[in-house]
C-alpha cells in the first residue's frame, strides 16, 4: 500500500497542498524556535541574554507544538473527509482496513518529510531574523553567534512526523472501520457526528483553561506581571477546547439564525442553512482557525494592555524582565496571527476549492453563479459569527482574571479598536478567502465541473 500512497500523492498533489501547508508552516515555527535554544546553548550567550532565549524557546516553542499539532490533524481530517467517494471505492474493490491505514498514514510521512525539508531554509532565516530583534532590543549582546541545526532540525522532524502519522491514524480510523455502504452515505453527507473522546478531550482542556483563570485570581494574585505564565496558557486551553466543540456549536448558531438567513438572502439563504447544516464536519476544520486567532490574539493584546496599564498606575518604569516578557507576548501574537492566518486561508481553500462539482451541479438545478457565491458568503458569514463568539468567549479566560489581579477590576485596559481589529481581520480573512475560491469555482463550465 506505501506503492499506492506514492501514486496517490503524484496524481492527487492539489488535495493535499492544504495538508503539506500546514505541516510546513509547523515545521517552520518549531525550528524557528529550536533555533533560538541551539544559539542560547552554543552560540555564546549568558546571562539575561541566555535565560530569554531558553524562555522564548521553551515557551513560544512549547505552544506552538500544540497548535501546530492541532492544526495538522484539522488539515489531515479535512483531507480524509474529503475522500470518503475513494475510501468507498477502494473498500468496494477489497481494500482491508489495515490497508487503508497504511496508505494514508504513509501518504502522511510522505508529506511530512517533503514539509520539514522544504522548512528548513526558511526557519533558518526567520531565527536569524528573531535574533537580531532580540539583539536590536538590547535583551542579546550583539557578540552572541548565531546557530542551527543540532536541535532545530531534529526536533521539526521528529515532532512534524509524528504529529502528521499520529493524525493520519486517527482520521482514517473511523473511515476505514465503516461498511461500503456506510462510506457512500458518508461521502453524501457530512453531519461532524462528534464521538465521545473528542467531547471528552473538548472538556478536558476547557477545565484546564478554567483551572489556569482560577489559579491566575487566587494564588497569582500577588506575582504581579508573573501571573501572565498562567494567565496566557488559559485562553490557547480554552481555544482548543471549544475548537473541538466546533461542529456543536456550528449546528447550534444555525439553529439560532437560520430563520434571519433565510429570510434576508431568500432561496440563496435556504440554501446556505442547508449546508450548514449538512457539511458541520468540514466546517468545523475551517472553524478552527478562527477560534484561536480569536481567543489568543484578544486575550493576549488585553493582557498586555492591562499590565501596561498597571505599571503606569503604579508610576513605574519597565524592568528588563518586563521588557523581554513583552517582547515575547508580541511575539507570540505575531506567530498566532501569521500562522491562523495562513491556516483559516489555506484550510478554506481546501474545504471551497473541493466544492466545485457540488456548485456545478447547483448550476445545472437552476441556481446561478451570483446565488452560488451568495451561498458560500452567507456561509462564511455565520462561520466567522460562530468562530468570532467562540474565541472571544475562550479569551475571557485571560482577560478576566488578569484584570482582577493587575487592576482589581474585571475590565481590562485597553481601546475596544484592538478588538475590533482583530474581529474585523477574522471577517475579511474568511469571506475574502471563501468567496474568492468560489469565484474561481464557478468559472469552470457546470457540466465541466460536474465531470471532474
Amino acid at each position: 500500500m506505501f506503492g499506492l500512497a506514492l501514486r496517490t500523492l503524484r496524481f492527487r498533489a492539489g488535495g493535499f497542498a492544504a495538508a503539506f501547508l500546514s505541516m510546513f508552516l509547523g515545521a517552520s515555527i518549531l525550528m524557528t524556535f529550536g533555533s533560538m535554544y541551539d544559539t542560547a546553548v552554543l552560540g555564546g550567550a549568558s546571562g539575561t541574554g541566555r535565560e530569554t532565549m531558553i524562555t522564548m524557546a521553551s515557551v513560544v516553542g512549547g505552544w506552538g507544538l500544540l497548535l501546530v499539532v492541532f492544526a495538522v490533524a484539522s488539515t489531515l481530517t479535512l483531507s480524509v473527509r474529503q475522500r470518503a467517494e475513494e475510501i468507498a471505492l477502494l473498500k468496494s474493490v477489497g481494500a482491508t482496513p489495515g490497508q487503508l491505514r497504511r496508505m494514508i498514514v504513509g501518504e502522511a510521512a510522505v508529506l511530512a518529510v517533503a514539509a520539514v525539508a522544504c522548512a528548513i531554509a526558511p526557519a533558518a532565516l526567520a531565527g536569524r531574523g528573531l535574533l537580531e530583534l532580540l539583539i536590536s532590543t538590547g535583551q542579546v549582546n550583539a557578540d552572541v553567534s548565531y546557530v542551527f541545526g543540532p536541535l532545530a532540525v531534529p526536533m521539526g522532524l521528529i515532532i512534524t512526523f509524528a504529529a502528521a502519522t499520529g493524525a493520519a491514524l486517527l482520521a482514517v480510523r473511523r473511515a476505514a472501520r465503516m461498511r461500503v455502504t456506510e462510506s457512500i452515505a458518508d461521502a453524501a453527507t457530512d453531519l461532524g457526528r462528534m464521538s465521545k473522546k473528542r467531547i471528552a478531550g473538548a472538556a478536558l482542556f476547557l477545565l484546564l483553561g478554567l483551572d489556569l483563570a482560577i489559579v491566575t485570581a487566587t494564588a497569582m494574585r500577588n506575582e504581579g506581571s508573573g501571573a501572565m505564565s498562567t494567565a496566557g496558557q488559559a485562553s490557547i486551553y480554552a481555544a482548543i477546547g471549544m475548537a473541538l466543540l466546533g461542529p456543536i456549536m456550528i449546528r447550534r448558531v444555525v439553529a439560532v439564525l437560520a430563520g434571519t438567513v433565510e429570510r434576508v438572502g431568500g432561496v440563496t439563504g435556504y440554501l446556505a442553512v442547508c449546508n450548514l447544516r449538512q457539511r458541520t464536519g468540514q466546517l468545523g476544520g475551517a472553524l478552527t482557525p478562527i477560534v484561536l486567532f480569536t481567543a489568543i490574539a484578544t486575550g493576549t493584546l488585553y493582557m498586555q494592555s492591562t499590565e501596561n496599564a498597571a505599571l503606569e498606575a503604579a508610576g513605574l518604569a519597565k524592568t528588563v524582565e518586563e521588557k523581554n516578557i513583552e517582547t515575547l507576548n508580541l511575539v507570540v501574537i505575531g506567530m498566532i496571527v501569521v500562522f491562523a492566518a495562513i491556516m483559516l486561508v489555506n484550510t478554506l481553500l481546501a474545504a471551497t476549492t473541493y466544492r466545485g462539482r457540488e456548485f456545478g451541479q447547483q448550476r445545472l438545478a437552476g441556481s446561478t453563479r451570483r446565488q452560488v457565491l451568495g451561498m458560500v458568503a452567507l456561509e462564511g458569514a455565520v462561520l466567522t459569527v460562530t468562530g468570532v463568539l467562540m474565541g472571544t468567549v475562550a479569551s475571557l479566560f485571560t482577560i478576566l482574571p488578569y484584570a482582577s489581579v493587575r487592576l482589581g477590576s474585571a475590565l481590562p485596559d485597553g481601546s475596544p479598536a484592538v478588538y475590533a481589529g482583530v474581529t474585523a481581520l477574522a471577517v475579511a480573512l474568511t469571506l475574502g478567502t471563501a468567496v474568492g475560491a468560489a469565484r474561481r469555482a464557478v468559472r469552470t463550465p457546470a457540466v465541466a465541473a460536474v465531470t471532474v
